[in-house]
């Protein structure tokens, strides 16, 4: 069973809305201590819990993109990388938040670019299916008949119909992001 922690007004706003959340918080933070003197002991205080939640931040991202080396070395065999992997598995503190948010950022990417993909063959099917103005119409390349023929139109049309395939069929064949962890 998973704990969710309870920040569940910050999980809907994107990171433009939060940093403006940040930067206001910031303001207010400045305005309190605008008009009075601290002493050393409580600057230093507050500058450490201002450090220690910054540097946490950065401390996810940063034990997950050390374990991207591995992923890189394709000629090491089967040992070196579980050494490799155990090394960095007590070096850098991964828990399950941060490895699930390295997930949800992945698999938004693939879906996102299937999205995109699937945009992109529907479009130039439809720019190949629906007729064009003549004034649309670039040039004719290879003529039927005297009113039908492939145009550079339709060249343009399977280019992106191909694109489309490309980044369609890449994105799925790419590694599973499987919710299961045992198989």
């Amino acid at each position: 069973m998973r704990i969710k922690a309870n920040n569940t007004k910050e999980e809907g706003k994107t990171s433009s809305e939060i940093e403006s959340a940040v930067e206001q918080k910031l303001n207010e933070v400045n305005a309190l201590l605008a008009g009075h003197d601290l002493d050393d002991e409580t600057r230093e205080h507050f500058q450490q819990k201002l450090n220690i939640v910054l540097h946490k931040r950065t401390e996810d991202v940063e034990a997950i993109a050390a374990f991207d080396v591995i992923d890189k070395k394709e000629d090491a065999s089967r040992e070196e990388l579980l050494d490799e992997f155990s090394i960095l598995l007590v070096s850098n503190k991964v828990d399950s938040r941060a490895a699930g948010k390295y997930l949800r950022a992945k698999r938004l990417n693939n879906l996102l670019l299937i999205i995109i993909s699937l945009v992109m063959i529907t479009f130039g099917l439809g720019m190949i299916v629906i007729p064009a103005p003549h004034s649309f119409e670039i040039l004719t390349i290879y003529y039927f008949n005297p009113y039908d023929g492939i145009t550079v139109t339709d060249v343009i049309s399977c280019l992106i119909i191909l694109t489309g395939l490309f980044i369609l069929i890449r994105t799925l064949y790419q590694e599973p992001l499987s919710r299961r962890t045992n198989e």
